[in-house]
């Protein structure tokens, strides 16, 4: 779908009452069950579930699959997507609105189990897997849409990566070690504060790539979050890289560095 339709799908899923109050519900506890989600509606099951694919159908909600069971998390894309196209147009009073919308899509709240990821970001990209896959891993291009930073690693199990600022031979502040590598598909790595040794538990970040035709759905899922500032600092990371990510594969130049301050704000 073209991106005017996509914004028409979230506006017309944002319009109604029962459908913001599943997004809040969510925004409070994430990955809930359809079962925890009608113990807050007062509607039948069947219109509940009616409502939440209206919002997976606007990429407003992920679900995530374990077994039989469903866990439905927020995603942050669309609203970020809105803040891009028109917030900088405007001047922060006229801003103070439109926040509180964003604001239900980007807290994100952490899980209450392991088994499900802490944090959703489902993103669309006109690329090819391979282009995809290229951008996040090559540390020249990971310069170019990471605001300077080289994500710089041969990604293979078992190996390092590092977070460097600057590019290639800058300092690290965040490393990891590369769990699972499936190019142009899936790449899983621990992320965690340099000054953690790689032998103590991280968190862990995993990259999904599946194409459609041309067009390759991105999701990102950073799972076992140490607390909850961490949760909101990557709340407002990871939509700033990858929307940045998403204009640089689209139209082979990136957001200017200020828009970082007007992304993240």
């Amino acid at each position: 779908m073209s991106q005017r339709r996509d914004l028409d799908e979230v506006f017309k899923a944002l319009a109604d009452p029962t459908r913001r109050a599943l997004l809040d519900d969510l925004r409070r506890e994430n990955g809930q069950t359809l079962r925890d989600l009608c113990e807050g509606i007062a509607m039948a099951r069947q219109s509940v579930t009616q409502h939440l694919d209206l919002l997976v159908a606007a990429n407003l909600v992920v679900v995530i699959r374990r077994g039989r069971e469903r866990r439905h998390f927020l995603n942050p894309e669309p609203i970020h997507e809105i803040q891009r196209r028109w917030i900088h147009e405007f001047d922060r009073p006229h801003l103070d609105v439109l926040d509180v919308i964003k604001q239900r899509a980007e807290d994100s709240a952490m899980s209450q189990t392991d088994e499900f990821p802490d944090y959703v970001y489902v993103t669309y990209i006109h690329a090819s897997a391979e282009q995809v896959w290229e951008a996040l891993t090559n540390a020249d291009i990971t310069a170019i849409y990471w605001n300077g930073i080289a994500n710089v690693s041969d990604w293979t199990p078992g190996s390092t990566w590092t977070h460097r600022i600057g590019g290639r031979d800058g300092e690290y502040d965040i490393w990891g070690q590369v769990l699972e590598t499936k190019p142009p598909h899936r790449l899983v790595f621990t992320f965690q504060p340099a000054a953690q040794p790689l032998d103590e538990p991280g968190s862990t970040v995993a990259y999904e790539i599946e194409p459609h035709n041309n067009i390759v759905r991105l999701t990102v899922t950073h799972t076992n979050l140490p607390d909850q500032s961490t949760l909101n600092g990557i709340s407002k990371g990871w939509p700033t890289v990858l929307a940045n990510l998403k204009t640089y594969l689209e139209t082979g130049i990136a957001l200017p560095g200020d828009s970082w301050h007007l992304m993240q704000s």
